[in-house]
């Protein structure tokens, strides 16, 4: 995995709810620097609670 991968930003196909690496998300205990293939296959979207499937790279 390259450096662009692991920064990537993704949208939740639901709400537009975006993952930000460098963010994290701290109110689940995911800390910031954590690429999205990083995720527990158990995280959900914050805002709506759609499935880590649900997600779409942001270009």
């Amino acid at each position: 995995m390259n450096a662009a991968e692991a920064s990537r930003r993704y949208r939740c196909l639901v709400c537009e709810h975006v993952y930000d690496p460098a963010e994290g998300d701290p109110a689940t205990g995911i800390a910031p620097g954590t690429p999205f293939h990083a995720l527990p296959d158990d995280w959900s979207c914050p805002d709506c609670g759609a499935m880590k499937a649900d997600f779409e790279p942001v270009d």
